[in-house]
Order: structure tokens, then sequence, then C-alpha cells
């Protein structure tokens, strides 16, 4: 059976890659953040954002100490770790898939993977964020929560997708199979 590609296009210049961008994610700092416990740890920015902006109730101007302690380990968490020993993980396959995504300006990709899933994922990230916004104004603890969990589903939905063009582009080009090594 034969698989056909269609390049997806997209306007430039497209907003995740500057965000990658301003998180370091460039070159070889992709293999540091394919690390499972960058991925993993990525997942307490977002609650150690809401608590530091939660704590203006507690502790008024002061809460801009913890906000800048949380946005400073937002941008430290990809590059603080260390190229994995082994990139045979779910997690290291969704950055690699991540990596191939931001790139899809310039990628021949599958069919199945013109679908806008990656971008419904995110839409649905974003209702999560829309009611965490509101209930970290309001200091409504459910909706917060609520908002928390919707946008981390979201994100490992898209993640989810990740690793699946991951592993189908890696059959495709032996320098995307070549990230993945390792027991």
């Amino acid at each position: 059976m034969t698989h056909q590609t269609t390049a997806i296009p997209v306007p430039e210049p497209i907003a995740e890659g500057r965000v990658a961008h301003v998180f370091g994610l460039r070159g070889d700092a992709w293999m540091r953040h394919a690390n499972p416990r960058s991925v993993w740890t990525r997942f307490t920015c977002l609650s150690l954002v809401v608590i530091a902006v939660w704590s203006r109730a507690w502790i008024g101007w002061y809460c801009l100490i913890p906000i800048a302690a949380a946005s400073a380990w937002m941008w430290l968490n990809p590059r603080l770790f260390g190229v994995p020993a082994s990139t045979r993980n779910w997690a290291s396959r969704a950055v690699f898939g991540e990596r191939i995504w931001l790139d899809r300006q310039n990628t021949q990709f599958p069919d199945q993977f013109t679908s806008r899933v990656p971008n419904l994922a995110n839409a649905y990230s974003c209702i999560g964020l829309a009611m965490l916004v509101y209930g970290v104004f309001a200091l409504d603890v459910w909706l917060t929560i609520a908002g928390i969990v919707i946008v981390h589903g979201g994100k490992l939905w898209y993640l989810d997708r990740m690793v699946l063009l991951f592993e189908d582009m890696k059959q495709r080009d032996a320098n995307v199979a070549s990230w993945e090594y390792g027991a």
C-alpha cells in the first residue's frame, strides 16, 4: 500500500515556532527537552503559575516574587535536563512529534496527519485556559481546577497525536528515525 503525502498550507510565521524559540528549542536543545523528566516536570508549570497568581489574595503585590519564580521555572525547564540515555519512550516521541509538527511548512506529511486534530486539541486546551483564567481572577477554586484539568487533557491529547506523527515519520525519514535511540 502506498502512502500519499500532502504539505499542510500554514500562514507565516507559525506562532508555536516562536514560542519554541523563546524557550530555546532549536537544534540540539530539542534532545534535552526530549528527556522524559523535562516533559513530565513541564506539567508543573501551569499549576505553579496559578498558585503564584492566586497568591495575590494572600500576599498582595509580593505575589510578583512567586510569579517571577514560576516564570523562571517555565523558561529553565527545557534547558535544565541533559540529553536522555534513551528516547524510546512516549514522552520523547511526543517531543519529536512536536518538533516535526512545528516544521510543517517544510515537511511533507502523510494524508492522515493533514487533519486539524492537533489544532482541535489546542483549541480544547484554550477552552480550559479561559475557564482557568476566569477562575483565578474570581478566586473560584473549582473553576480553576476544572480549567487546569481541561488544559492538561488537551495537551495530552495533542502530545498523543505528536507521538503518532513521529512514529509514522520515522518510517519515512532516516534523519527523524535517528532521533530515537537507547534501550
